[in-house]
């Protein structure tokens, strides 16, 4: 497998993750998205948003959308988990597209990450693309441990890559509209 195919592998389990997590979320008792938790960020709602707001920043580096910081900075947190749950969705789909719109040719371009008042840094596409991935699966996991401690069990959220696992996401990745056996 080649770059491109991995990276629209992890935009697949990135949109399969945040589904499960948010199943769990949605089902969260009045008062728990919001309550105090001891994480990194303190609460699940400001986690996901954290989550979200960065995702943003990112894509829209990556498709040279030119908001710059702003794509963070103004940023409004959603108070509800829905609303937050259906911005997101809508975020993954539009990085599947963009992943799916790659070539390899594209792991090494750079592209211009503005960083505000610290400038203007060049960094190759794949390079964000690990990065995305990779802090959305940090920050994922502490929504993950913080669900420990509400009146919802946390979400299985990797069996995703694996032959022997794909019975049991089957379903899911039906209703998301992706087949397992389906070529990248």
């Amino acid at each position: 497998m080649g770059l491109v195919a991995h990276f629209a592998k992890m935009a697949r389990n990135n949109r399969w993750s945040n589904d499960r997590l948010y199943r769990a979320v949605l089902a969260l008792a009045p008062g728990e998205f919001h309550a105090d938790r001891v994480s990194f960020f303190p609460s699940i709602a400001a986690t996901l948003n954290h989550i979200l707001a960065v995702d943003r920043y990112y894509l829209d580096a990556l498709e040279q959308g030119g908001l710059g910081p702003a794509a963070f900075h103004t940023f409004v947190a959603f108070d509800d988990p829905a609303a937050l749950a259906a911005a997101q969705t809508e975020w993954d789909m539009r990085m599947i597209a963009f992943c799916d719109g790659l070539a390899e040719s594209d792991m090494d371009r750079r592209v211009v990450t503005d960083r505000g008042q610290a400038g203007k840094f060049p960094e190759r596409v794949a390079d964000l693309l690990a990065h995305i991935f990779l802090h959305d699966v940090h920050h994922r996991g502490q929504v993950h441990a913080m669900l420990s401690g509400s009146s919802i069990k946390p979400p299985q959220l990797d069996e995703f890559f694996l032959d022997f696992d794909e019975p049991l996401r089957r379903e899911e990745l039906a209703r998301l509209g992706d087949r397992p056996d389906a070529p990248l």
